[in-house]
């Protein structure tokens, strides 16, 4: 059952790699500008989780509602537009371009629908500023540190300002500073923007960003706030 008024549910999801199973029967649900963090120990099935939600990876078997939509019955075309258009992505090492400047990295999701140069850029340094980076905008990635390279990185998830954020450790490279910093900044812009976000992370500190926690252990989830 889709809990009342959830932007993204996943009902009873199953995965296995071989013999190996990395999701039984695992749920999720999340509701418009609610951060949830995933959290488990390494292997748990936590990252198979956040591909399977994000149609990155197609389940064995279970059902994923997103705005209504059977996000497990659409094609691959139409799950790379949604994730074009609706989702944005936070990878634990930025995955930037190095060839390309910071502003061009941000304003590349806006350039790759359709937007003018000078308009995707515009939007981008908008970003930037919010993200505290826009004095970084002519700079390559590899003139950056890690922790200014990864706001670049949420910069550029949010540019298209989508309906849900997914995030994969995005501090994990980053000392427990900028790892903070990261954190507030991410958290606010998306919340600000009424964005989800499914934060997948082992580590409590940046778990405490978050409003809800799910666990996940041998690929079942267990809603911490549903615990007895």
């Amino acid at each position: 059952m889709t809990p009342a008024g959830s932007l993204l549910t996943a009902v009873d999801l199953r995965k296995a790699y071989g013999p190996t199973p990395a999701l039984d029967g695992a749920g999720f649900s999340i509701h418009p500008g609610e951060v949830v963090a995933v959290m488990g120990p390494s292997g748990s099935g936590k990252s198979t989780l956040l591909h399977c939600l994000a149609g990155i990876v197609t389940p064995d078997s279970g059902t994923i509602t997103y705005a209504g939509r059977d996000l497990t019955a659409m094609n691959d075309a139409e799950r790379s537009a949604l994730r074009r258009s609706e989702f944005g992505f936070v990878f634990q090492f930025g995955q930037l371009v190095p060839e390309l400047t910071c502003v061009e990295n941000v304003a590349l999701p806006l350039r790759l629908n359709g937007s003018s140069r000078k308009e995707a850029e515009r939007t981008a340094v908008a970003w930037m500023e919010r993200l505290e980076v826009d004095d970084l905008k002519d700079k390559r990635p590899g003139e950056v540190s890690g922790g200014q390279g990864q706001r670049v990185a949420v910069a550029r998830s949010l540019v298209t300002v989508p309906r849900m954020l997914f995030a994969d450790e995005p501090t994990g490279a980053l000392d427990s500073l900028n790892g903070e910093r990261v954190m507030e900044l991410l958290t606010d812009a998306a919340r600000s923007a009424n964005a989800a976000v499914v934060l997948v992370t082992h580590e409590a500190r940046v778990a405490a960003y978050s409003d809800r926690e799910i666990v996940v252990r041998d690929g079942k989830s267990r809603d911490m706030e549903r615990v007895v």
